[in-house]
């Protein structure tokens, strides 16, 4: 595939180029931090006047982010959930990754609301902050006061926002397209695939109605609880661009300070938060995604209420049995049935080694069977189990990765409350809640009621189908098709090497008898084909070598 065939590089050059230049600035980093002149290491710098030579690999990845702009930003947060993909080191540094962007002008938000709303800012609110309190990479947020209501905050989406994403999503998946088709070592995780997700994901994002239905989802879910409070959308007052809610009163559970003097107790703050996602993960299986401290508040009489609920997780039926499963072979040690879950989990390459799998997580389970609840460090056991998956490059699914990294965040918030939280000591009954439902007579009767509808459609085919077999046997139209895999570029290999092994030993017989042309004694044709056989060889020696078929790794 060639960079002039794609459409989307030639409407996007410019922004190509630049996505190429940084991407260069810091690989070239690497290179410059190992050289001997002290001065050369001085000339790469990012964006905010950085020297890039003395930072790490996984640092420098993320300043490239930064300076990609919105769209990478994004990437980088989603990728940070995803340890699979990019192992421990690099998620952790993509974690710290902020969105803050320049605001908007009051001219400009005033006319975006007056588009989305069909009003201006005076006839929708009875005050409207122009100056914006906060400003993330997809929006900006206004504080507001409605004409017979409460005050409100008023989330409002960057102008040309979404050009600008569409044109970064366009030029990421032909670059993804040129990694799979040309990279046999990313090819192995998907990058066309990843890219679409991303690119579903994101579009959604832009449309912040999708925020409102989560808001109100959660509002329901929670409706029986008082001291839980997710603000109030006003959905007459939002739209695609437009989010408006009603504004909290409170302050991040962050602030510890200001917590003891208010008189609030940490500790039992941080169980309550915990069991709250708890709840959501295990009984709802839908779950608030980002349980970073900016968006938990602590509002009055200790009550607890959640922001920003763009990123949610969603649980079917058989992801949360897998992640059962898994849990319940932890628990049990059992390193044979947890090697199973995680292979039967995610993506695996063609050539894992099973045995050495199972070895790393019986070591795995060793290391942390043996603690107890009270200090069980949830975080570590989840990035190490992260850690192995990455290192047997097993893929898995987006739901179970971005439920993974909710837990590890959640353990780590509620870690600045209590330094002695033990998230998997509130897991417990969860697990033991798990087991009785496994086990319960409604769900074997759904499973009996599931597996007789697939029965009974199996069987209600099955003499239509064997009809339909034996008939086209008897007209001779029975066809069997076989599929291999990669078959061609062998055969192609193999014709390949058998022409220059012919060519080699033809031209070593014009050497030999010295037949004419002769330059000195030695055959023109003969010298002549010795060396385009040896050209010949030598290319696909390379080609075979650069595919992986001729080497393998230990």
């Amino acid at each position: 595939m060639k960079l002039r065939s794609l459409p989307q590089f030639t409407r996007n050059a410019r922004r190509f180029t630049e996505i190429v230049s940084i991407l260069t600035k810091h690989g070239l980093a690497n290179w410059i931090a190992e050289s001997d002149p002290e001065f050369l290491k001085g000339l790469f710098k990012s964006s905010r006047g950085v020297r890039l030579s003395g930072l790490t690999h996984e640092a420098r990845i993320r300043l490239a982010i930064t300076e990609l702009g919105p769209t990478f930003i994004k990437l980088g947060q989603i990728l940070s959930t995803r340890a699979d993909l990019v192992g421990s080191s690099l998620a952790k540094e993509l974690s710290a990754l902020q969105s803050d962007a320049p605001a908007d002008t009051p001219d400009v938000v005033r006319t975006t609301l007056e588009s989305e709303l069909g009003k201006s800012a005076e006839e929708l609110f009875a005050d409207f902050d122009d100056r914006a309190s906060a400003s993330a990479s997809i929006g900006q947020v206004h504080l507001a006061k409605l004409h017979l209501g409460p005050a409100v905050v008023v989330k409002v989406q960057h102008e040309g926002i979404e050009e600008k994403v569409t044109t970064d999503l366009d030029i990421l998946m032909a670059l993804a397209e040129l990694a799979e088709k040309y990279n046999p070592e990313l090819r192995l995780y998907q990058p066309r695939a990843m890219v679409a997700e991303f690119r579903r994901n994101l579009l959604r994002e832009l449309d912040f109605r999708r925020e409102q239905r989560n808001i109100e989802q959660f509002v329901r879910n929670f409706e029986g609880d008082p001291t839980i409070h997710i603000p109030t959308p006003y959905p007459e007052l939002s739209a695609r661009r437009i989010l408006t809610m009603e504004k909290l009163e409170g302050f991040s559970i962050s602030k510890i300070d200001l917590l003891r003097k208010e008189g609030i107790d940490t500790k039992e703050l941080a169980r309550r938060g915990a069991n709250v996602f708890l709840d959501m993960i295990f009984r709802d299986r839908f779950y608030h995604a980002d349980p970073h401290p900016g968006n938990i508040w602590v509002l009055a009489g200790g009550n607890i209420g959640l922001l920003d609920c763009g990123m949610v997780g969603r649980l079917d039926d058989q992801t949360q049995e897998e992640i059962e499963e898994v849990l319940l072979a932890a628990v049990q040690r059992d390193a044979i049935r947890l090697t199973d879950y995680v292979i039967r989990l995610g993506s695996v390459p063609q050539d894992l080694d099973r045995d050495a799998l199972r070895r790393d997580l019986d070591e795995f389970i060793e290391e942390y069977g043996g603690q107890s609840l009270k200090v069980f460090d949830l975080s570590g056991a989840l990035n190490g189990m992260a850690e192995i998956i990455w290192r047997y490059r097993i893929i898995l699914p987006p739901a179970i990765s971005s439920l993974l990294k909710a837990l590890v965040m959640l353990e780590g918030t509620s870690r600045l409350l209590d330094r002695d939280f033990s998230l998997a000591e509130l897991l417990e009954p969860y697990q033991a809640k798990a087991v009785q439902r496994r086990f319960s007579p409604q769900r074997l009767f759904y499973k009996l009621q599931r597996s007789y509808k697939d029965w009974d459609r199996f069987i209600n085919m099955l003499p239509r189908d064997l009809g339909e077999i034996l008939q086209r046997v008897r007209e001779g139209k029975f066809d069997i098709h076989l599929e291999h895999r990669r078959l061609d570029a062998t055969v192609n290999r193999l014709v390949y090497g058998i022409l220059t092994a012919a060519l080699f030993l033809g031209s070593c017989q014009l050497l030999g008898r010295q037949i004419p042309p002769l330059l000195g004694g030695i055959s023109i044709l003969g010298a002549a084909g010795c060396l385009l056989a040896a050209a010949l060889g030598f290319r696909l020696f390379r080609a075979i070598k650069k595919s992986g078929d001729l080497i393998q790794k230990e």
